[in-house]
């Protein structure tokens, strides 16, 4: 890896080349139906885990990374805003990979494809189930067998979201870098002109020093991993470029540890944000949903491992919280329709 780290910036986090990551909070689904994609709702607060060498569990020192808080079924996404330069970006839950299902690995994959190409993916809201959709990401506890990775490792060992950035390769980097200046300086000639052929503005992200390990001996907490829940209409695009243009090894990488509220308070000394929000009120007042496409992206295929995970009502009992499906005017469609370092440890 370089010697460049993982940074907090506000409650974005810097991975190497450029790569930013927000963990978004939203409106749970309901676990039948496919739906547009739901609102953002604020930010989760993320915090380094070597700031709180009193409070956090031991293992969770060896690991370093960041902590979030996250409420028993509460949704998330991981929004891509800020990305500027192209990056291969792994995301996996519980060490499995949200794109393959396969296991998480330090190296990128074509057959299947294990990672995202950004900035063309603006976020990520679940695993990817194929066919133009995702399934929602749902916090829950390990030990019940809910987890992604309980359902696809067939055991609970590490929980909590795991993220690795690979840049192109030099070469490539820089021929990309030349395109852009090209680009830039054509559409300052354009908008000169002031006629068609202006820069448009870029699709906004829709609403919503380095990270180390440390030692010691303090009382586990209690550990939680994402499962799954309802289905939306979000494309998880292939890569056009081929695999040689990436670097071979990641240029950073962060373990994101899901904290409860209770346990959030305890080991910060913080409050946790207020609980989310009842989804049958938000729709109800005519608040706006997404629906997202890019015509010129093609979408990955399912994978067996990921179409099989099961939602996490199938452990929890039943989702009572009332639903009401947004009107046709209230989804809208997006696009073609540096803090101290995170410390990484050994995970």
């Amino acid at each position: 890896m370089t010697d460049q780290g993982v940074r907090i910036d506000g409650n974005t986090l810097r991975l190497p080349g450029g790569v930013a990551v927000r963990f978004v909070r939203t409106l749970r689904l309901p676990e039948t139906g496919t739906h547009p994609l739901p609102p953002g709702l604020g930010e989760f607060p993320v915090r380094r885990v070597a700031d709180f060498p009193d409070t956090v569990p031991e293992q969770w020192r060896a690991r370093g990374g960041v902590m979030l808080p996250v409420y028993l079924r509460e949704a998330m996404w991981l929004s891509f805003g800020g990305t500027v330069e192209p990056a291969a970006l792994q995301v996996g839950v519980g060490k499995v990979c949200a794109v393959s299902g396969k296991p998480w690995s330090d190296r990128l994959s074509g057959k299947p494809q294990n990672y995202l190409v950004l900035p063309r993916q603006p976020w990520l809201d679940g695993i990817n189930s194929g066919k133009g959709t995702v399934r929602q990401f749902v916090a829950v506890p390990l030990g019940l067998g809910a987890t992604v990775e309980g359902q696809v490792a067939g055991e609970e060992t590490w929980g909590g979201v795991q993220l690795q950035s690979f840049p192109l390769r030099e070469g490539r980097l820089a021929e990309w870098r030349e395109e852009e200046r090209r680009r830039s300086e054509l559409r300052r000639t354009s908008r000169a002109g002031g006629g068609y052929g202006a820069a448009l503005p870029m699709a906004a992200p829709a609403p919503g020093g380095p990270v180390a390990a440390a030692a010691g001996g303090t009382r586990p907490a209690a550990a939680m991993g994402l499962g799954v829940g309802g289905s939306m209409r979000q494309e998880v695009y292939r890569d056009d470029r081929p695999l040689e243009d990436w670097a071979e090894e990641p240029a950073g990488r962060v373990f994101v540890h899901l904290v409860t509220p209770p346990e959030w308070r305890r080991i910060t000394g913080e409050a946790p944000p207020p609980s989310p929000v009842n989804r049958a009120e938000y729709t109800r007042a005519g608040l706006p949903w997404y629906d997202y496409y890019d015509q010129d992206a093609e979408d990955l295929a399912p994978t067996d491992a990921l179409e099989g995970v099961k939602p996490v009502g199938d452990w929890l009992g039943d989702d009572h919280e009332p639903w009401q499906d947004p009107a046709p005017q209230q989804v809208k469609p997006l696009k073609d329709a540096p803090g101290k370092p995170v410390e990484d440890g050994d995970w």
